[in-house]
């Protein structure tokens, strides 16, 4: 038997050669623009503010509160470690203390940081092009945790001084800290709680969403519960170790009372970098991750649970349940 001769058409093979290479200069390009997770919000039904604000409100709430109550222990032994001077002891006594004090403030907190972020992502995600969806989630995390950080910080604060011993119930805590600081001592250590929030909101929430549409768009179809919850729980931990500087910054400014040991966010990270070393920039960062990452998986988790319980229950899809 001969040996088998291939003959190939010059012509088609150039045709072919080209519609290949035009291919994969289209894949190229799309490769390009879509580096964010692309989202598009447009063709899905009509914005509804109210309703939006409504759900958010009810499930930052709820998902706030639970994870609060579920990790309080840990992040009181975080905010001993971060306080503690040089080699001071740590005691794990009263891990609860100031717990109900603490629920008083995450509630709304919480509460109106997923009310203003859903409706601010979903106005972003119809504003900005598809590609640019990372945008929306920073932009609308940063507004989010803003406007929370008027009930946030008066609650950080009387949770901390109960925390680490100063008081030992939140009413005497308020009526203290304004005797004898006045009204602005609820507010000690603003400027590094936003320094540290705003970035930190910022990130774990774009960090989140993009991990979750982009799993979504692999997997093409919804996370489950398990799944959302190893995203969350991936996303806070990260945000967590990255942010804690700021954290430990925002803490000593918190806790220092009318001693003013620190002039400010400058001044107090000379001072612990001067006297205790820059490895103190990362007190509590064991404590801290596995506190948020833990947090992350049990908020997000609850978050997407709420929300999907509330949308279920919406007019419009019971009347469509009905008439199927």
């Amino acid at each position: 038997m001969g040996p088998l001769t291939l003959v190939v058409d010059g012509k088609s093979s150039s045709g072919f050669s080209s519609d290949v290479s035009t291919r994969k200069m289209q894949g190229l390009q799309l490769e390009t623009k879509k580096f964010f997770a692309s989202v598009n919000v447009r063709d899905e039904t009509p914005f509804d503010f109210l309703r939006t604000l409504f759900e958010g409100v009810i499930a930052g709430g709820t998902a706030g509160v639970v994870v609060e109550t579920a990790l309080y222990p840990i992040d009181t032994i975080k905010t001993r470690l971060q306080a503690a001077r040089g080699g001071g002891k740590i005691l794990l006594k009263g891990l609860y203390s100031g717990l109900a004090g603490n629920l008083v403030g995450v509630l709304p907190a919480s509460a109106v940081f997923v009310g203003v972020y859903e409706p601010a992502k979903q106005k972003l995600l119809r504003a900005l092009p598809e590609n640019l969806s990372a945008v929306a989630h920073l932009t609308a995390g940063a507004l989010g945790g803003l406007a929370a950080s008027c009930i946030r910080v008066p609650t950080e604060v009387v949770k901390q001084r109960m925390q680490t011993g100063q008081f030992t119930s939140a009413p005497d805590a308020v009526r203290l800290i304004v005797s004898k600081e006045g009204f602005k001592g609820l507010y000690a250590g603003y400027g590094s709680f936003l320094l540290r929030d705003l970035p930190f909101d910022a990130l774990q929430f774009c960090i989140y969403e993009q991990l979750r549409l982009g799993y979504k768009m692999a997997a093409k179809r919804d996370l489950n519960a398990p799944e959302t919850a190893i995203v969350g729980a991936f996303a806070g931990a990260l945000t967590g170790a990255v942010t804690t500087p700021l954290d430990v910054i925002k803490t000593r400014l918190m806790v220092q009372g009318s001693a003013n040991q620190y002039k400010g966010i400058f001044d107090c990270v000379q001072t612990i970098v001067r006297e205790e070393g820059s490895n103190a920039l990362l007190k509590g960062i064991g404590p801290r991750v596995l506190w948020i990452g833990i947090g992350g998986s049990i908020f997000f988790g609850v978050l997407e649970s709420t929300k999907r319980f509330l949308s279920e229950r919406r007019p419009n899809n019971q009347e469509n349940s009905k008439s199927e």
